[in-house]
């Protein structure tokens, strides 16, 4: 089968399911501006599946916006720095249950059965071909190169969206903004404090490893994306990459792969709140580790390096460079990268800057045992069961009405899912249930009134018996 092909299967089987159905969500207007259902921030895997999600209910007023130009959305085309993506390849995402919109069907209309065999880990860069094509087949509005900078609630059920010197008008607003939307990247405050900008960076951040080429780089971190970027910066042509980790053993468990087989990402939101932290204090102290092909890739270089037991104690630039202190001694290079996560916190989030101070947090429901308390999981939003952001007060609650994180500030309360492949195809069901809820309750009584005054006639037989 020809990719020409499949996107005419793929077109026949949304139109056997009712895929262009007539919404029944009554429309909304705020004066003569348009108001759409649902606008959906950020136009990668977990938007484009919410998206989906939407229109497979019927929900066909909405708009997906993305801060980055087409076809670069998402981390793949631009921070991502793995070969291949980790997660396996037979695993079902976005598709939704359509079979013809599977990864493993696109892949087969190009390389056949015996490509399919073949492969072993979904490239990146293909992963990403598959997304744009997903994106055409699927046919939701997306509107580019358009960064979302405040939401200002309206007290009607409408928020006033603040959009690249545009506003919108949306009665759900989703916040599918990936690994990074519900806080921002970590940079330890010493480092920040004590070197330049031009002497770090962020692994998440863009970085022009051509000007690196010939120097000696250190990173700092364990966990999977240090061993990305410590393989493609030599790739790059990196003299020298220096990888510090804290601990003295090597990480080698992946936790990630025993709840995707047990059932864990699917149930997880039916635990109560102490199974819940108790399972993601267990996540958190264990980093997810490299894939062997990507340590085997790094460290078959002959400038790579690894430090054990390594922590950086210190951090000062001199005239030779920067130089790093660790238990072990000290070491000078030319540039540090730093592969530290992210922070999840709603304040430090600037589209909800008017709304952070009325989130619920983990902090505000849960008081752990003290041998697992950690502050990073008490400051994540406590979520509702579609995702939706609960109040800490009532007046809070109006204000937050009708708004979604369906990103990785979703961890603690609902696992594996809005941002880790893995568990989109449950995740996405869950939220497309709370936004359409939403939008029943919010015109319930107009809808029950039309009910109760329905008088349409059908049958038009005999007017009379005889």
């Amino acid at each position: 089968m020809s990719l020409d092909a499949l996107g005419e299967r793929v077109q026949a089987d949304l139109a056997l399911l009712n895929y262009d159905s007539p919404t029944w969500v009554r429309p909304r207007r705020e004066g003569p501006a348009h108001v759409y259902d649902v606008v959906i921030v950020g136009g990668g895997q977990s938007g484009l599946g919410a998206a989906f999600g939407l229109r497979r209910q019927r929900i066909d007023n909405i708009l997906v916006i993305d801060e980055n130009p087409a076809g670069q959305e998402g981390p793949w085309a631009t921070y991502a720095r793995m070969i291949t993506l980790r997660t396996p390849k037979h695993l079902t995402s976005i598709d939704l249950g359509v079979p013809s919109l599977t990864f493993r069907a696109w892949y087969e209309a190009q390389h056949g059965r015996a490509g399919w065999d073949e492969l072993g880990k979904i490239p990146r860069a293909t992963w990403m071909a598959y997304l744009r094509w997903f994106r055409t087949m699927i046919g939701v509005p997306v509107r580019n190169e358009a960064r979302l900078a405040r939401i200002e609630p309206q007290g009607d059920g409408v928020h006033r969206l603040h959009v690249a010197g545009d506003t919108l008008l949306a009665r759900k607003v989703v916040l599918a903004t990936g690994i990074q939307g519900g806080g921002q990247w970590h940079v330890p405050a010493g480092i920040a404090a004590k070197l330049p900008p031009h002497r770090y960076a962020h692994t998440s951040a863009v970085i022009d490893f051509r000007s690196l080429a010939g120097k000696r780089i250190a990173i700092l971190g364990g966990g999977a994306s240090a061993f990305d970027n410590a393989q493609h910066a030599l790739a790059e042509n990196v003299a020298e990459a220096h990888v510090f980790l804290r601990r003295k053993a090597f990480q080698r468990v992946n936790p990630i792969r025993y709840m995707e087989r047990s059932g864990l990402v699917a149930r997880f939101a039916a635990m109560d709140d102490a199974d819940k932290y108790a399972v993601m204090a267990s996540f958190f102290a264990r980093s997810q580790p490299p894939t062997n092909d990507t340590f085997e890739r790094a460290s078959a270089h002959p400038g790579f390096r690894l430090h054990l037991g390594a922590p950086w104690l210190d951090v000062a630039e001199t005239a030779a460079g920067v130089v790093v202190t660790t238990p072990q001694g000290e070491w000078i290079f030319d540039f540090l990268l730093l592969s530290t996560g992210l922070v999840t916190d709603p304040a430090l989030r600037p589209e909800l800057g008017a709304l952070a101070e009325d989130i619920l947090r983990w902090r505000d429901r849960y008081a752990p045992p003290d041998a697992i308390r950690n502050p990073v999981i008490d400051d994540h939003p406590y979520l509702g069961p579609g995702f939706q952001y609960l109040a800490r007060t009532a007046a809070g609650a109006a204000r937050l009405r009708g708004l979604f994180a369906f990103n990785y500030s979703g961890l603690i309360s609902l696992g594996l899912s809005a941002a880790a492949l893995s568990g989109l195809e449950h995740a996405v069901p869950r939220l497309v249930e709370g936004i359409a809820a939403g939008l029943f309750a919010d015109d319930r009584d107009a809808m029950l009134d039309e009910f109760l005054g329905y008088a349409e006639e059908e049958f038009d037989g005999a007017r009379e018996a005889t």
